[in-house]
């Protein structure tokens, strides 16, 4: 038996099934109605106005949707809210970089005042010397609390103050570079603009205020001393400073004190101890900051004991124990001459070698 909508035959053979029309699928809903460019004229329009069957209707005024609308006002209010956060920066804009400056450098060897005081135990040396309390290696170069400037943020104080102190370490503590087989670990951390120099210091040594190795590194004439002991006693301190809004500036100012003995020699043969302070100023742009490099721009060197003899420009050539400085001193300094470097030599208190 059919049901209520069939026929009373039932359902044809082969229609579809509940009496189900087969362009049921086809729905012409309002907005598909009021979308439709042609529209059938009405048997009203027809008769009065002689209208034709069917007219064109004029084009749907089609606007954004709330959507579309919200989403362009989140873009523009996005990108006018990265451009004001740039203009805004807290630490200032990037200024352009300023070119590097060449490093000045000027070692001022010092003579003892009579024989250098030696010891079989380099302990004993230290003991006996002001350098009794100093710390050992790069405990002795410690970081200061770092705070913000106005244009450069916590961070890259760190940042600057940690390079300087690694710049120390490379070329003051490194046993390769203080034998003179390596000068790569302090390079490594110099910026591009100043490698130039550095190489042509190693390259063509001159004590001419801008290319003098020992300028840049400490570094002793191998033929002549090598370390007795390898802990290298260390103090002094770093402090940063702005200097402008593009850069940062790190003085250094420490001594090194080293146990020396003659290259070659056994162990249990005399030491003697042989001091260095380094007097450092580094600048830092942001590229140097980001890169983890430095300008080396200032370097004043005190070495001793050191004959006024001997040239101190290429290598360090210490007076160990039971010797003398040699009578005479540096070469005359034509003061007509810019590129030639005042020739200076000072003498080594006593005070400052060991009591033994």
């Amino acid at each position: 038996m059919g049901g209520p909508g069939d026929p009373p035959e039932g359902t044809p053979e082969g229609g579809p099934v509940g009496g189900e029309d087969e362009y049921r699928s086809v729905v012409f809903d309002e907005s598909f109605v009021r979308a439709a460019r042609l529209q059938e004229s009405s048997a009203r329009e027809r008769m009065t106005d002689h209208a034709p069957a069917v007219r064109r209707r004029p084009p749907l005024r089609r606007g954004l949707t709330r959507q579309a609308v919200i989403l362009v006002v989140l873009i523009l209010v996005a990108f006018g809210t990265a451009i004001y956060m740039g203009v805004r920066h807290p630490y200032g804009t990037q200024q352009a970089q300023q070119p590097v400056e060449p490093l000045r450098m000027t070692v001022i060897p010092l003579a003892p005042q009579g024989t250098v005081p030696g010891a079989a135990d380099a302990e004993t040396l230290f003991a006996h010397s002001p350098a009794a309390q100093y710390e050992i290696g790069a405990e002795g170069i410690p970081l200061p609390p770092a705070r913000s400037t106005a244009h450069f943020s916590d961070g890259q104080v760190v940042t600057a103050l940690t390079t300087a102190k690694d710049y120390l370490v490379r070329s003051s503590l490194y046993p390769e570079v203080l034998d003179s087989s390596q000068v790569r670990p302090a390079r490594a951390l110099l910026d591009a603009g100043q490698l130039d120099q550095f190489d042509q210091s190693f390259d063509h040594p001159a004590a001419d205020g801008r290319h003098a190795p020992t300028g840049w590194l400490v570094r002793f004439d191998p033929a002549r001393a090598e370390l007795a002991d390898p802990r290298i006693r260390v103090q002094g301190n770093l402090s940063a400073t702005e200097t402008n809004p593009a850069t940062l500036e790190v003085t250094a100012d420490h001594t090194f004190v080293y146990a020396l003995r003659p290259t070659g020699a056994p162990a249990g043969s005399q030491a003697s101890l042989f001091t260095v302070r380094r007097e450092l100023t580094f600048r830092f742009d942001r590229d140097d900051l980001r890169l983890h490099q430095a300008q080396l721009v200032v370097s004043y060197v005190q070495a001793g004991p050191l004959s006024c003899a001997e040239d101190a420009a290429g290598h360090l050539h210490p007076l160990l124990a039971g010797e003398t400085a040699k009578a005479g001193g540096p070469a005359g300094t034509n003061p007509f001459a810019t590129d030639s470097a005042t020739a200076l030599c000072g003498t080594l208190s006593a005070a400052a070698e060991p009591k033994v």
